[in-house]
């Protein structure tokens, strides 16, 4: 949990450790960074990151793989239909991600 304002880089560096084993990882263009894009594949996962538009250097990825990203913003769309998340009125880090296990817990029913 960071704040709002919070870049994407430090969210992610705090996340590595933490990393599951995976594939791919699909992420847009907040993640361009040359060190998460050396630790992932240290780890062994294989990345699929557009380059900024300011990179001097162009990156390469697969688009194909990059379009599918839709389905992980769709289901923060989703998540956010609910009113508690997306107002985020548990200020609790704890209390915010069980409302949100609760949520997702009954969209995948729905």
């Amino acid at each position: 949990m960071t704040a709002g304002e919070v870049s994407d880089y430090t969210g992610a560096a705090d996340l590595l450790g933490h990393m599951p084993s995976a594939e791919w990882l699909v992420a847009d263009r907040g993640y361009d960074a040359d060190w998460y894009r050396d630790a992932l594949k240290d780890k062994g996962i294989r990345v699929c990151i557009p380059g900024r538009k300011r990179r001097k250097k162009k990156i390469l990825f697969v688009r194909r793989r990059y379009k599918r990203r839709n389905r992980i913003e769709i289901m923060f769309g989703r998540l956010k239909d609910w009113r508690r998340i997306a107002t985020r009125y548990d200020r609790c880090p704890k209390v915010f991600l069980s409302a949100i296990t609760l949520t997702a817990t009954v969209l995948f029913w729905l």
